[in-house]
């Protein structure tokens, strides 16, 4: 069920990893008798409903009902995909992950991967070292003193030196096919249609984009004033490395690994348009900034920035052009705004530019401005207004035209109901029949999938939640096979009093195949944690379904009453058994087909059926 990473690491994996670690040192934890507690992170509260439970390395959320185990946490927090997440908890404990030999996804893709790394790396450090010995770097220092930049700073955020010349970076590195290939396709050199290379970055200073472990993944180049190539177009100002295998800039944040370097606690993030208004920021003390990379921000970079901080900060120049990206940046935040998170918009005096005007206003003076950011409603209504005259029926009625179908996509909550109402008012109407007004006007999916994103604005990790608590946390009849199960799940090891679990395979009734093929695995496999049989079932039918039931812990941690609970719950199932074969060959008497041993099973089990009514 894991896929191209073997069945066998994983199980190891998930007795090796500490989930109370993991969590802890993303979201802090607070010992409350046999658990942890927390505020949830997935969700905004006062009250710590968030739960962390080592006895069965799982968490869960009594307030939203999201939930899982390590590997879970890690893709619902930092938004990492399976292999990722079992690679980086794979990394934490020391140990290497294992891939299936008849996979696509061998360790050979891997290691193509991590040379990838090891390379780029090195270009990194072959741009530093000529920033500091290369014969015409001296322009490149000068320029960048002439921005007011430390030589503290240029280290910190690694800045180097692409000398120029076509060939500098391949002659450096490129002593085989194989050399060439790699820097090619992590973005490095470009390739001719004659099978010709040249570097992409030349006669620029460099800044290394680094992912939020640090390493390497692109590289953005300024220009130096004035070296333009003699009979080539006037080159771009800033260059970006192209999309590579490690390289996604709808994905990465420049200065975004060197904030979280900075500062232990992050209240606000800044979002601003270039590299050098990031590190000229820094320099002045501001050290929250980032920057998107040629890209406007979107649903992703969002989700990066909110698990870091409650509050982003969108800074534009004034002009046309700053408004519209603001508008832009605000479009793409409506699947993501919700009550406990707060974007505002900086917009900065004509002709200014977020490193101009923290020279002239110094740190204290523009970090005023930022507190007079305009809300992510003001800006909302304010730019809507523009374009509806609300002194007239006409106006109002073309304001609620324009905000009807971007309210929709506000996620169903607090904010999305305030909202709404502010558009009431603007628009003089009935809240409750403006209401009603939008969900008569929205549009309609096409798919039930697209039904639960489009009428409650989740993105697919909530809309999952959502849909799991609405459908699971809803009170089922405590069947003996949820029993059995819930007991098994929260206790392992009971599964070896189970006697000979393939007795139960001829019972008639739901569930009894999932109990048995998980008694058989942990009667195989003693050693198996709670954890490890969620992800042994995480791409089954039946992984929410054991999600839910792993979510119960006993009143009280009594392991011999557990068993009893356990042991009763499997006794009920051979009592159904009795009465199931009971029932089949009283049928089968009836028209007079039993053998004598047939007649011998059923007087056997009439007696025992009925001794334990």
């Amino acid at each position: 069920m894991a896929g191209k990473i073997t069945q066998t690491f994983i199980d190891e994996l998930m007795n090796r990893i500490d989930i109370v670690e993991v969590i802890d040192s993303r979201v802090p934890l607070k010992k409350t008798g046999r658990e942890y507690t927390a505020c949830c992170p997935f969700h905004n509260e006062k009250t710590p409903s968030f739960t962390v439970s080592p006895n069965k390395q799982f968490y869960h959320c009594f307030g939203c009902g999201a939930h899982g185990t390590a590997v879970g946490f890690l893709m619902e927090y930092e938004h990492m995909n399976f292999p990722e997440a079992v690679e980086d908890l794979a990394r934490h404990v020391g140990i290497e992950v294992q891939y299936e030999t008849n996979s696509s996804f061998t360790p050979k893709t891997q290691k193509k991967d991590d040379s990838l790394y090891e390379l780029l790396a090195k270009c990194d450090q072959y741009y530093r070292q000529q920033l500091r010995k290369h014969p015409q770097a001296k322009q490149a220092v000068e320029y960048l003193k002439q921005r007011g930049l430390s030589g503290e700073i240029a280290a910190e955020f690694g800045f180097g030196f692409a000398p120029p010349g076509w060939d500098n970076l391949q002659s450096h590195f490129a002593n085989s096919a194989d050399k060439i290939e790699k820097l090619i396709s992590g973005g490095m050199l470009i390739k001719k249609d004659e099978n010709k290379t040249y570097d992409r970055f030349r006669n620029r200073i460099m800044f290394p984009i680094r992912d939020r472990r640090g390493r390497t993944i692109g590289f953005g180049g300024r220009i130096l004033p004035g070296t333009e190539e003699k009979g080539s177009k006037p080159p771009a100002k800033y260059l970006n490395s192209p999309e590579t295998p490690l390289f996604h800039k709808g994905q990465e944040l420049y200065g975004l690994y060197e904030a979280r370097q900075a500062l232990r606690d992050i209240p606000r993030l800044l979002v601003v348009e270039g590299y050098m208004d990031v590190v000229a920021l820094a320099q002045f003390g501001i050290r929250n900034a980032v920057a998107t990379l040629g890209t406007a921000t979107t649903e992703e970079h969002l989700h990066k920035l909110f698990r870091l901080t409650k509050e982003v900060v969108f800074c534009f120049d004034g002009d046309r052009a700053g408004r519209d990206a603001a508008w832009r940046a605000l479009n793409n935040a409506l699947t993501v705004m919700r009550e406990g998170r707060q974007i505002r918009f900086m917009f900065l005096p004509d002709g200014e530019d977020p490193d101009s005007f923290v020279r002239a206003r110094k740190k204290q003076g523009f970090e005023a401005e930022i507190d007079n950011a305009l809300t992510f409603s003001d800006f909302f209504f304010s730019w809507l207004g523009k374009q509806a005259d609300t002194n007239s029926i006409d106006g109002r009625a073309q304001l609620v035209a324009l905000a009807s179908p971007l309210i929709t996509k506000l996620p169903p909550g607090v904010f999305s109901h305030m909202m709404r109402n502010q558009l009431a008012q603007l628009a003089r109407i009935d809240s409750t029949e403006l209401d009603h007004l939008l969900t008569q006007n929205a549009a309609k999916p096409s798919s039930k999938s697209e039904n639960i994103h489009a009428t409650t604005g989740m993105q697919p990790a909530q809309a999952k939640r959502s849909f799991l608590k609405k459908n699971f946390n809803k009170k089922q009849p405590l069947t003996p096979v949820r029993i059995a199960l819930m007991r098994a799940l929260y206790q392992p090891s009971l599964a070896k009093d189970a006697g000979n679990p393939s007795r139960f395979n001829d019972l008639a009734i739901p569930g009894v195949e999932l109990l048995v093929k998980i008694l058989e695995t942990l009667q195989a496999h003693p050693h198996l944690t709670s954890s490890a049989i969620l992800e042994r079932w995480r791409d089954s039918e039946h992984g929410p379904h054991l999600e839910k039931l792993v979510a119960w812990t006993p009143e009280l941690d009594n392991s011999e009453a557990i068993k009893m609970e356990f042991l009763g719950a499997l006794a009920r199932l051979e009592y159904q058994r009795s009465e199931q074969r009971y029932d089949f060959l009283l049928a089968r008497s009836n028209q007079g087909e039993l053998s004598p041993e047939e007649k011998m099973e059923l007087k056997e089990l009439f007696v025992h059926i009925n001794r334990d009514k």
